[in-house]
């Protein structure tokens, strides 16, 4: 059976675009389309296990892109992948995407492909969730079933991205990660080099793992990158 998709923009023309390259994909199929976040959000509402991603714009009426995934994650979690487009690239913006609780971030113009590789790279990653339920690193526990984090048995509150990055480091530890290699993995695609989305994500990860116990776990890697260790 077709996995169903949600499609968000106010935009008659990328919502049709959109919507040809997902039905032409066979695995998946556009369920829905919505045209503010409002509207979206209330089809959500309606049947909220219907769908296995939404695709989302930010700039939109109503209620904005930004707002919508945030509500949403608020109110159903972190179980369906969120997609947000926008024209905005910048750093900034990609961290507010990601803050609001998408999973990933295209900028217009994608390329079809682009689209489809994101798609099908997210509901893989969906559809693993659970296969290694638990990874621990010293008395942080990262657990995949419900997307908790806890150290020294104190909850953590981690963003979608903060999670992924967290999951990469204790699926890989004690090995020194380059920014590229995180870059591909974690974000799934390849940003300009000139970014700093990683450097920003690890002080983040830092500041909530890391800050208020005496054992650190990420370490900086001087010319590579980062490391998770003991």
């Amino acid at each position: 059976m077709a996995k169903k998709i949600l499609v968000i923009d106010d935009s008659a023309l990328m919502r049709r675009v959109i919507s040809d390259i997902i039905n032409s994909g066979g695995d998946y199929e556009v369920a829905a389309i919505a045209r503010d976040g409002v509207e979206g959000f209330d089809l959500i509402v309606s049947n909220p296990h219907l769908y296995s991603a939404v695709i989302l714009d930010i700039n939109m009426p109503k209620m904005n892109g930004l707002d919508m995934c945030a509500k949403y994650r608020s109110s159903y979690g972190y179980k369906t992948p969120v997609i947000m487009l926008t024209a905005l690239g910048t750093t900034d913006d990609i961290v507010k995407g990601l803050k609001a609780g998408a999973d990933d971030y295209l900028v217009k113009p994608f390329s079809f492909t682009e689209l489809e590789a994101r798609i099908e790279a997210l509901l893989r990653r969906a559809s693993d969730n659970g296969v290694n339920s638990e990874l621990q690193c010293c008395d942080l526990i990262l657990n995949s079933r419900n997307h908790k984090a806890t150290r020294n048995n104190i909850d953590i509150d981690l963003t979608v991205k903060e999670y992924r990055l967290l999951e990469y480091f204790m699926s890989h530890q004690n090995v020194a990660i380059s920014r590229m290699t995180l870059l591909k993995e974690v974000w799934d695609k390849n940003f300009d080099t000139n970014t700093n989305v990683v450097d920003v994500y690890v002080n983040y990860l830092r500041t909530k793992i890391d800050k208020d116990f005496k054992q650190k776990l990420i370490h900086t890697v001087v010319g590579v990158g980062y490391i998770m260790a003991e």
